[in-house]
């Protein structure tokens, strides 16, 4: 075990008041001696960060989009305070928690001023994994995974080079509609689709889990965070959310992480990486407790936002951009009852259709051109539905 550090370490938490962000104060509450919290940011949760701000006197609080006034006048807002935040000089540890593509800004410029990135916001990598990775290798920052899945990936690579990986396999706890047909999906309200079976998250990450399109997001981020091809990254059903991930190696051996579903665990690693600390914030493995578990096939046709995302993220270029923003689109229509929840797909694969076959191939995107492909995405699924 390590001894903390004389000087804790700044970190910055964009999304402080969603999920992810109040789960990251509750490890940082535990790691006071190690970490200190140095900015913090939200959409439109002014209350919440009041009280947020009360308890952890920041030296930065920002509000991307205020719902109200906000109850400090130095308080910064509007879009730029999440990239603002991510380049503090005394943070050194940027928690990208911020929902949607709108994180991408804050993830580069974050990597660019060298920061460690604890990166939940997985669209960063799925709208623009070669900018960010490019970020940087370039200019020196760290990339972390939160995701439970990625985190596990990281952990059970340890030192091992890329070339000794045989197959990345991802779990999915196959959502509500796990064992619901075809028909029955396509009909599900959403009350049924914000019923999660182990895992209490945001809205849109919660419905991405029904459709599996959270799924397809995190192929696509392993892809980009490991260096492995498509063809070899699986997806596999594990109802139980005790295993995140495996990696089989070139001799045949499978390494798997294991524990129980709390996002604490991945967010502390992501902290401390490459070592680990005592926290006990978290109840212990029962292995017993945990059993039997198990493991299935993915019902493709039942959730097709699966396949149409890894295509996407095979097809390269804009149309990962594409696929998420036109998902994220499509959620929050549906969220707002304005589509079923069968046509989530539909809606998306229909805008990947729409977007130019020139536009959607080719060599690495600008940011400019993907900022584009989002609005155009957005579009279609409005106009549409």
């Amino acid at each position: 075990m390590t001894t903390a550090s004389a000087s804790p370490r700044g970190v910055a938490i964009l999304g402080a008041t969603g999920s992810i962000g109040t789960s990251a104060l509750r490890v940082l509450g535990r790691q006071r001696d190690r970490f200190a919290v140095r900015a913090l940011t939200a959409h439109a949760s002014v209350e919440a960060m009041a009280q947020l701000a009360s308890t952890w006197r920041p030296s930065f609080v920002g509000v991307t989009n205020p719902n109200g006034t906000p109850t400090d006048a130095a308080w910064r807002t509007g879009p730029g305070v999440l990239s603002e935040a991510a380049t503090l000089a005394d943070v050194d540890i940027v928690l990208n928690a911020v929902v949607g593509a709108a994180g991408l800004g804050a993830t580069l410029a974050a990597l660019r001023a060298g920061k460690r990135v604890a990166l939940a916001n997985k669209e960063s990598l799925v709208a623009g994994g070669e900018l960010v990775t490019a970020a940087a290798q370039e200019r020196g920052g760290e990339l972390i995974p939160v995701d439970s899945e990625h985190s596990a990936i990281l952990q059970c690579i340890a030192a091992h080079p890329t070339s000794s990986i045989r197959r990345l396999v991802i779990t999915a706890s196959g959502g509500p509609f796990r064992d619901w047909d075809e028909r029955r999906i396509a009909g599900a309200t959403r009350e049924d689709a914000l019923r999660h079976p182990t895992w209490s998250m945001g809205r849109k990450i919660t419905v991405d889990s029904a459709t599996l399109a959270n799924k397809a997001l995190e192929v696509i981020e392993a892809h980009f965070l490991f260096g492995v091809p498509y063809d070899r990254i699986d997806v596999v059903v594990h109802p139980q959310s005790i295993v995140h991930s495996m990696v089989e190696f070139s001799d045949g051996s499978v390494v798997a992480q294991l524990g129980v579903p709390s996002m604490e665990l991945p967010i502390l690693y992501a902290l401390t990486h490459p070592e680990r600390v005592e926290d006990g914030g978290v109840p212990r493995f029962d292995p017993v407790a945990s059993s039997p578990l198990t493991f299935e096939p993915v019902r493709a046709a039942a959730f097709p936002m699966l396949g149409l995302g890894i295509a996407a993220g095979r097809a390269g270029g804009l149309a990962p951009a594409v696929f998420n923003a036109a998902n994220e689109a499509a959620v929050e229509r549906f969220l707002a009852g304005a589509i079923s929840f069968g046509d989530i797909p539909r809606f998306v694969e229909r805008a990947l259709e729409q977007e130019a076959a020139g536009s959607v191939a080719g060599s690495r995107p600008t940011l400019d051109a993907i900022q584009g492909a989002d609005l155009r995405a957005r579009r279609s699924v409005m106009e549409n539905s």
